[in-house]
């Protein structure tokens, strides 16, 4: 994802008739540079969420593409659903994914905007940041009354949209289109059929609460300009209604969570438990509507780790089948990381080039025993470093739940957390050094038939070598640093383990060791010799303080295992 990547999030107004949504999704893959991730259509109500992602340019026009075919395929006067729904497409949000800002992200809004309505005729109104006026930026506000309301809204000029025509389209209705940060659209699962109870509990967690009555008449309680006053709800950041699903038999909490970084997810599912338990309902799992960043499952799985007072040092798959298991996220359906989080969906329809990583690691051996020149001895090095810290991660483990050290689990949990950024570092690192050896061979075959040309191949030639000593220094500083770790674990760890904490450190300083072997060859080949010089140095520098660190840990290893 090295250039800017934009996600579109678009809602039709469309749930039921697979072969309608697939007409207007096929639109968006006629597109070359998008990638479709998700479609995710709605029985009850009758609404498709759609995700796809790419550059700005093939993403507004997979957008346009779509809803052109919605407007040809969806009449609004025909449309029922559970949902709040203005239009046929009916809002169409993007979000900066990589290499973009949400400034560029409102420029590309409005130029949507302007597209959707000049080309196709749609009445627009922009939300969120791209707003042009402050009261729109609320989606609720600028969808208020809905479809229905439209034909008189368009009538009054505070009403008047940002972009296309004011006549009402009885057809398409009118679009929303906005720039927004990521927002995860959540379901929460009631043991009741009753809305009014579901509803109950979205205003409880919802930031905008529900209005004030009057305990003795009922009536609603108004300021002195004659507005309601509203009780604020539990959560920042959270829209929440209350919905009966009929495909699945129950009501749900309809959630959308604006900023998780105010409100992250695990936190929303467990104020829904919360109150539901104080009404007497039960929450029996949840749902994802679209797709959620990585991060969203690894901190749930974090956090309900330590509820339990275990590691959160263990692997992201781990993490994310503890948030599975615990948001019941597989209640309705079958949960799928690889198509519901976005991280993955991209990598899958980008297509995965063919890593060392993902090798067997009898494939790996057999790949390094081969006649090709790499992998060679410094994806070895960082191969061996990453299971030095693998090694220190399981002490920590181990150590975190050991029997009758309940009150140092958070102690342990730190270390390995620690030991897996480690690790996870050193990973990426093994086709990383790979990588820079065939920049290496790459450059070499350049042409050289003219001056130029030669100048051109020596300058790729020694960009290519600088950065394949730059690669097994980052090895070695990333080994010294499990080190410390491994270290830790050999005096505080599981002194049934500290074996495996002296394997570690036996580990981790062949790979300081290695690598600094990689680093000094490949500086035979570069010009610039104060660089040289100075990387040399440093190297030499950290590999002795590996030699010290071994002996250190080995002393202390050797020291509990004492003699047979």
């Amino acid at each position: 994802m090295n250039g800017p990547l934009l996600e579109c999030v678009p809602n039709f107004s469309e749930g039921r008739d697979p072969a309608l949504i697939r007409q207007i999704t096929d639109q968006i893959e006629t597109v070359d540079g998008v990638w479709l991730l998700d479609v995710d259509p709605g029985q009850a109500t009758n609404r498709t969420v759609v995700t796809f992602v790419g550059p700005p340019e093939p993403v507004l026009e997979a957008a346009v593409r779509a809803a052109r075919k919605a407007a040809e395929l969806i009449d609004m006067r025909k449309h029922k659903g559970e949902h709040p729904r203005f239009g046929a497409m009916d809002v169409c949000p993007l979000v900066p994914v990589a290499n973009m800002t949400m400034e560029e992200t409102v420029g590309w809004a409005h130029k949507l905007a302007q597209r959707l309505a000049d080309e196709i005729g749609l009445t627009i109104y922009c939300y969120e940041h791209a707003a042009l006026k402050p009261e729109r930026r609320n989606l609720a506000m600028v969808r208020e009354g809905e479809y229905e309301a439209l034909p008189d809204r368009l009538k009054k000029p505070e009403h008047k949209p940002d972009f296309g025509p004011v006549t009402f389209n009885a057809r398409s209705g009118a679009t929303a289109v906005g720039a927004r940060d990521f927002l995860v659209a959540y379901n929460v699962n009631l043991n009741t059929t009753s809305t009014r109870r579901a509803n109950a509990i979205a205003f409880d967690i919802r930031e905008k609460g529900r209005e004030k009555r009057d305990p003795a008449t009922g009536h609603i309680v108004r300021d002195e300009h004659g507005h309601p006053v509203w009780l604020p709800g539990t959560l920042k950041c959270v829209k929440a209604i209350g919905w009966f699903i009929e495909e699945y038999g129950i009501a749900q909490v309809s959630i959308n969570l604006t900023n998780l970084g105010v409100t992250p997810l695990h936190v929303a599912f467990d104020e829904c438990c919360k109150k539901a338990e104080a009404r007497g309902v039960r929450v029996t799992g949840s749902e994802l509507v679209g797709l959620m960043p990585l991060r969203t499952l690894l901190d749930a799985g974090r956090y309900f780790l330590k509820k339990q007072h275990r590691s959160t040092g263990v692997s992201d798959k781990d993490l994310i089948k503890i948030a599975v298991k615990t948001l019941g996220l597989n209640d309705l359906y079958p949960f799928k990381p690889e198509e519901k989080i976005i991280e993955y969906a991209i990598a899958a329809r980008r297509g995965k080039a063919k890593r060392l990583v993902d090798l067997t690691l009898e494939g790996f051996v057999e790949e390094t025993a081969s006649e090709s020149p790499a992998p060679g001895g410094g994806s070895i090095s960082a191969a061996l470093g990453a299971l030095g810290a693998a090694l220190a991660t399981m002490v920590a483990n181990l150590s975190s739940h050991k029997r009758g050290w309940d009150d140092r689990w958070v102690e342990f949990s730190d270390w390995a957390e620690q030991g897996k950024a480690h690790y996870v570092a050193l990973l990426r690192l093994i086709d990383e050094d790979t990588a820079a050896f065939n920049k290496i061979m790459d450059a070499m075959s350049l042409p050289k038939g003219s001056e130029a040309e030669k100048a051109a191949r020596h300058a790729a030639m020694q960009a290519a070598t600088r950065h394949a000593i730059e690669i097994p220094f980052q090895v070695m500083e990333t080994a010294l640093a499990t080190m410390d770790v491994i270290k830790a674990m050999a005096e505080v760890g599981n002194p049934n383990s500290v074996s495996d904490a002296g394997v570690g450190a036996l580990a981790a300083c062949s790979a300081v060791r290695g690598a600094y072997l990689n680093v000094k060859i490949n500086c035979a080949g570069l010009d610039d010799k104060a660089f040289v010089a100075d990387i040399v140095a440093r190297g030499a520098e950290l590999e002795r303080q590996a030699i010290a660190k071994e002996q250190e840990i080995l002393a202390i290893v050797n020291g509990k295992i004492g003699s047979p």
